[in-house]
C-alpha cells in the first residue's frame, strides 16, 4: 500500500504546517523497498538530520508476530479458526506496539490521514503518539497551548515528551 496522495504532495502539506522554529531542523522521510513483495520501507522524523523516530514496517511486523505469540501463550489460545478471535488477538498485539512506540510505515501514512482531517484539538486530546507529534510540531499550536500542556506531558511517552521540549525550547517557552 503506497501512499496516496503522492508522498511528495503530503509531504509539502505536512512541512507546511511545521511551526517556523523548527521547519528547518525537522524532516520526514519516507523510503520505500521497491523490490520488498509489498513495496513497503519505512518512515522516519528526523531533527537536525538524525533519525528520531524509525517507523519500519519489517520491525513493526516481526514484534507484532511476537505479540501475538505472548498474548496467545498467555491465553493458551493457538485456535485460528475464528476470524474474530484472531482480528481480536492482532489488534491487542498492535495497540501494545502503538503505546510502546513501535511503527511500521502504514501507521505513520494512517497518522498522517487523521492528522489532515480532523481539527488540531482534537488530534492533540489523541491517545495516538505520532499524531500528537505531529501536533506538537503544529505551528497551529500556540504558546499558549504549549504552557498549559506542561503537567500533562510528563505522562506521556517519552517520544511525545521529547518533542514537546524540542517545541517549547524552539520557541524559548519555560
Amino acid at each position: 500500500m503506497l501512499y496516496h496522495p503522492k508522498w511528495s504532495k503530503a509531504k509539502k502539506l505536512l512541512m507546511s504546517f511545521i511551526c517556523d522554529s523548527l521547519r528547518s531542523r525537522v524532516d520526514f522521510k519516507v523510503i520505500n523497498y521497491r523490490k520488498a513483495h509489498d513495496q513497503l520501507g519505512r518512515a522516519v522524523i528526523t531533527v537536525d538530520k538524525v533519525e528520531v523516530l524509525n517507523m519500519c514496517t519489517i520491525t513493526a511486523e516481526r514484534e507484532e508476530y511476537y505479540r501475538e505469540r505472548d498474548i496467545r501463550i498467555q491465553l493458551n489460545d493457538f485456535t485460528y479458526d475464528s476470524v474474530s478471535n484472531v482480528r481480536e488477538i492482532q489488534d491487542r498485539a498492535h495497540e501494545q506496539l502503538r503505546l510502546e512506540g513501535i511503527y511500521g510505515q502504514y501507521d505513520f501514512f494512517t497518522a498522517l490521514e487523521t492528522y489532515f482531517n480532523s481539527p488540531i484539538e482534537d488530534s492533540l486530546k489523541s491517545n495516538d503518539i505520532l499524531l500528537k507529534i505531529l501536533c506538537l510540531l503544529d505551528r497551529r499550536v500556540g504558546k499558549r497551548t504549549l504552557r498549559k500542556m506542561k503537567e500533562s506531558i510528563k505522562e506521556e511517552n517519552t517520544l511525545v515528551q521529547y518533542f514537546y521540549k524540542l517545541r517549547c525550547d524552539s520557541q524559548n517557552i519555560h
